[in-house]
């Protein structure tokens, strides 16, 4: 399985892309949340949207779901057909009636799966999305009220969504469960009130940073090498094997 972040960013961020990344597996692509900036992301990496197999979201803000409208018009008008996208069942009518209906809706587009062959998870199953690749909704804090979902990629990966520190899952996760790569979001300096600061993730035991790299951070990452501990920040752009 390999990892391709086509950004790395978090939602203010300018000198990175929104934080999307790309799975492939066996030929299968996958775009876990596809934000503002991905059109423009895949499209500097030579990523045609129509090389995508699926899309799966994680959580409704715009610098993980901004682009599903681009996607699903290119789709339908350039391609002729309806993309697969994978939703939390608790999100698919959030996002249509919250989020694409405004722009999207017009003569024969007036629910989520007339743009989307749309197939709805739900959390704790193992789902099977290709052969040899396999995803399970792990839900995860991020905003009051809002529902947001992280991801156990073939059971041994951690990818998480934004979310707030939650030392008990990680350790579960690690220690229970066999995971043996956390890729986790950071927020680099300033109280971790909906994301997980560096200094939280810091305090984690260092086998349990060992094996943990860094992604949705703040332009001013550079600043930070070389602070993280026994983490690395994921770059951007970069073919991971995972």
């Amino acid at each position: 399985m390999n990892l391709q972040m086509i950004g790395t960013g978090n939602a203010f961020a300018k000198k990175y892309f929104n934080n999307n990344a790309l799975i492939e597996q066996d030929g299968f692509k996958l775009l876990v949340d596809c934000g503002i900036t991905a059109p423009l992301a895949l499209y500097e990496l030579g990523i045609g949207m129509e090389e995508l197999d699926a899309v799966l979201i994680t959580h409704t803000h715009g610098d993980h779901v901004g682009g599903l409208e681009e996607y699903g018009f290119q789709m339908k008008f350039k391609h002729g057909r309806r993309p697969v996208l994978f939703v939390p069942e608790s999100l698919v009518d959030p996002l249509w009636q919250n989020t694409l209906s405004g722009g999207m809706t017009q003569e024969g587009l007036d629910k989520l799966e007339d743009a989307f062959d749309v197939r709805p998870l739900r959390v704790g199953d193992v789902r099977e999305l290709a052969p040899n690749l396999c995803v399970e909704l792990v839900h995860t804090e991020h905003i009051a009220g809002k529902k947001s979902y992280s991801l156990l990629l073939n059971r041994d990966v951690f990818y998480s969504a934004d979310m707030t520190f939650d030392p008990e899952l990680l350790t579960a996760l690690v220690r229970d469960r066999g995971v043996r790569r956390i890729l986790h979001e950071v927020q680099l300096e300033g109280p971790g009130a909906v994301h997980t600061t560096l200094d939280e993730l810091l305090s984690l035991p260092e086998e349990i940073q060992a094996i943990t790299k860094l992604m949705h951070y703040a332009d001013n990452r550079d600043r930070f090498v070389g602070r993280t501990g026994r983490m690395e920040f994921l770059e951007q752009g970069v073919v991971y094997p995972i």
